[in-house]
């Protein structure tokens, strides 16, 4: 089953919840007012620097991932977020098919420690889960966003404290994008949606992957 068919049947199951649908409709038409997203990386352009920790806590260099091979590089709010967690699973079933190109999947969140990983979760070969601590890749990426009041307000009816999560109070979230980066650090191809309910399919993925010169 595509991505955007898992995607369509939470959609449909949020439409059950008239006050969940009319903030996240709310929070979106927030951010394209705003202009959210419009100065994201674009293909053609270095994907940015990083060192970021893992879940252990050893930290992670781009360089150190690209003499391995190319990126294909996503952004997860979290756990707590169910389409998050719906892409990212869509990404690791086609993670064989990436590495077979010779590719490595990097899943990139502001959550910290203990919270960026499901418990038992045991990261299959080619996939790397880094905590983009103070969002800084995320804002060099131009992915980041200030999260709406009526969206930071559904958040905090269901409990959800970003604070505790991410180990900052700033209230940002990464905008749904995802970048396939060649071997030379360049970005070849890019999906950004500021409506957070629509996620890269794997499946355009692993053909940017595929058309890369090898």
């Amino acid at each position: 089953m595509r991505l955007s068919e898992i995607l369509d049947g939470i959609r449909d199951g949020a439409a059950d919840s008239p006050g969940v649908m009319a903030a996240i409709k709310e929070a979106v038409a927030e951010l394209r007012r705003n202009g959210t997203g419009l100065h994201a990386l674009s293909v053609g352009e270095p994907f940015p620097d990083f060192m970021l920790p893992c879940p252990t806590g050893h930290l992670v260099e781009r360089d150190e991932l690209l003499e391995k091979g190319p990126l294909v590089v996503t952004f997860f709010r979290g756990h707590w977020c169910r389409i998050c967690v719906a892409a990212l699973d869509s990404m690791l079933e086609c993670l064989p098919a990436m590495r077979a190109e010779g590719a490595s999947l990097v899943a990139v969140s502001p959550e910290t420690s203990g919270n960026a990983l499901r418990p038992g979760f045991k990261a299959p070969p080619g996939f790397r889960f880094l905590s983009d601590v103070d969002h800084g890749l995320a804002l060099a990426c131009g992915v980041a966003f200030k999260t709406p009041a009526a969206y930071r307000s559904l958040l905090s009816r269901d409990k959800l404290d970003l604070g505790e999560r991410q180990g900052s109070s700033s209230w940002f979230l990464p905008v749904p994008a995802t970048f396939v980066v060649d071997r030379e650090g360049i970005v070849r191809w890019s999906f950004v949606d500021v409506d957070f309910t629509r996620r890269a399919e794997p499946d355009d993925v692993l053909a940017a992957l595929r058309a890369l010169p090898h």
